[in-house]
């Protein structure tokens, strides 16, 4: 899109020169390490490369665990985690079947809080108009956690804000954008602050309703007002108050096994449940469930209710109901879980 703008002489938010910062994995965590901003250690290393001493020798600098990721392919595609050095060799070899470039990263593993936050930079500041708690589920060992629920607004807020709109105002004064979507995953630690694990000029996928849903804050209105009447986009953004919810909201993600769907009768029932705002179920049965696919879950649910508590108590029915089974009658659907936000 930015390339297109370009050529066409179309005003945009970026210019072709500031997309690598926002699109490449290792110019972004180049330019964090630069700018001495949190961003957990890394290193590149040649995809094809297979001796345990040269690997050990390039990753000397890092603290496992850590996970091998592609540059190139995004979510949780040809990622894994390595626990020790035994591990390296086999989750080099297993990430670089996903990449077409020469080169993995290697990057130390945060294991703590995560979180998804979306803003809107106006004349160069960072306008903040979501942060919510991004929740996984680990499904297999050494498979990177799946995320499982996202939860709108983040009952992490107090600790977490500040210093992540500072960094990305850190960011976006190296970089040089002044205007236009920014979102960011980011991780939190008591203790040890936040550390990024993505910047993006770009909003999340499958989220801009619950910005709608718990705030009445609607995407689509920005978007065009951006266009049409800068004003009342302002307007926007100065009404936005993260700490002030009409509702709780989130999205619960279901992910499964790699069989053909027999009965998926519990999904449907779920979806007529009276939190649900939108159901999504993304298989028929009699279908195969594939990994990578055209469809990226099982099924996904919004919900809303009045309190924090009231969501997490409706997430966890909904955690404990959700079935699909194959034609054995065996179980397809991973069960998912909440964390715990004892500090």
């Amino acid at each position: 899109m930015v390339k297109i703008a370009e050529k066409a002489g179309l005003p945009c938010y970026l210019k072709p020169e500031q997309l690598c910062w926002y699109r490449d994995k290792s110019a972004c965590r180049e330019l964090l390490s630069k700018l001495r901003l949190p961003t957990p250690g890394f290193v590149k290393v040649p995809a094809a490369e297979q001796n345990e001493y040269k690997l050990a020798e390039i990753t000397a600098g890092l603290k496992y665990p850590l996970i091998s990721k592609p540059l190139d392919k995004y979510g949780s595609r040809g990622i894994f985690i390595i626990k020790d050095q035994e591990q390296l060799a086999g989750s080099v070899r297993k990430t670089a079947e996903f990449t077409d470039l020469n080169e993995i990263l290697i990057e130390e593993y945060n294991n703590g809080f995560e979180f998804n936050m979306m803003t809107w930079v106006s004349d160069g500041a960072v306008r903040v108009i979501s942060i919510a708690d991004r929740e996984k589920t680990q499904f297999a060992e050494g498979k990177l956690p799946e995320s499982t629920r996202n939860v709108y607004p983040s009952c992490l807020i107090d600790k977490v804000e500040e210093p992540a709109v500072s960094l990305l105002q850190s960011y976006i004064e190296y970089t040089g954008q002044k205007e236009g979507p920014l979102s960011m995953q980011f991780f939190w630690k008591a203790g040890e602050g936040i550390q990024v694990c993505e910047i993006a000029a770009r909003f999340f996928g499958y989220e801009h309703e619950l910005t709608d849903m718990v705030y009445r804050f609607n995407m689509e209105e920005l978007l065009l007002n951006y266009v049409y009447d800068n004003e009342y986009v302002t307007k926007m953004l100065e009404a936005q108050d993260i700490r002030k919810p009409l509702m709780h909201g989130a999205v619960l993600y279901f992910h499964g096994r790699l069989k053909q769907i027999q009965e998926q009768q519990a999904a449907y029932e779920l979806a007529e449940d009276k939190a649900v705002v939108k159901p999504w179920i993304f298989y028929e049965a009699g279908e195969e469930v594939v990994a990578y696919g055209p469809n990226p879950y099982l099924a996904l649910y919004y919900i809303e209710a009045g309190s924090r508590e009231e969501l997490d108590e409706i997430t966890r029915d909904f955690f404990e109901k959700m079935s699909m089974t194959d034609p054995d009658g065996e179980e397809i659907v991973f069960q998912n879980k909440i964390p715990k936000y004892s500090l």
